[in-house]
């Protein structure tokens, strides 16, 4: 779930950060894959309910269902992003298909995995998914099907990437869940998954890549006034 590392400025000088309970901060290394500003951090960052956003793809619709109250600030993030159109005309670069891990990771304009919104925000982790049942140490957790989940490089590097869930997976609980999928968009991530992963010279039948089936998100906006 890498979405590349995070710097601080070669000179030496500190990154701005929001001063609300957010702390958006901005990576001066790895700079925006398209201009955007920091997030608004208001000191009562809304912390209930849910928004609706249409998210049309050239596969079929990606609605998804944020919810406030798991991770408000992961929301008012993407929120952001979408008004600035971040999302938009962007494709899903990374289709997996292990048996513990069936993930589509869209969000990077550049489309390689590595590009993100020019800052790092906190994690908002889980504390409510059940064990995995494929993992007997009980280390990982069941992160569903239909949920959508952050992708990072790490504790607290959140930007821009995430993850939505075709089939139940095994993770530690390390990605922040902050919505869901309905059922259009199921349909649309099984219609994705069943088109499988591109293949390469170096490996004809890959479990892990870009799909077959280019997916490209045509844009993200709230679909109600949040």
């Amino acid at each position: 779930m890498s979405v590349g590392s995070v710097a601080t400025a070669s000179d030496g000088t500190p990154p701005r950060t929001t001063h609300g309970p957010c702390q958006y901060a901005q990576t001066p290394d790895e700079p925006p894959a398209r201009p955007v500003p920091l997030p608004p951090d208001p000191r009562r960052t809304p912390s209930r309910g849910t928004v609706a956003m249409a998210v049309p793809t050239s596969q079929g619709p990606l609605p998804l269902h944020l919810d406030r109250a798991k991770a408000p600030c992961t929301v008012q993030s993407f929120l952001h992003l979408a008004r600035h159109g971040f999302y938009d005309r962007t494709v899903c670069h990374r289709l997996t298909a292990y048996p513990t891990l069936k993930v589509l990771q869209c969000g990077d304009p550049t489309g390689t995995g590595e590009g993100g919104p020019g800052y790092k925000y906190k994690d908002e982790l889980p504390v409510d998914l059940p064990p995995a049942p494929t993992d007997p140490t009980g280390t990982r957790r069941l992160y569903g099907r239909g949920l959508l989940a952050m992708a990072n490089a790490g504790p607290h590097t959140n930007g821009s990437q995430f993850f939505v869930v075709y089939g139940d997976s095994a993770l530690r609980p390390n990605y922040t869940v902050f919505g869901t999928v309905d059922a259009d968009g199921l349909t649309t991530l099984d219609k994705v998954a069943a088109g499988g992963i591109e293949p390469t010279t170096e490996n004809p039948t890959p479990v892990d890549g870009a799909p077959a089936l280019r997916t490209e998100l045509l844009r993200a906006r709230p679909s109600h006034r949040p």
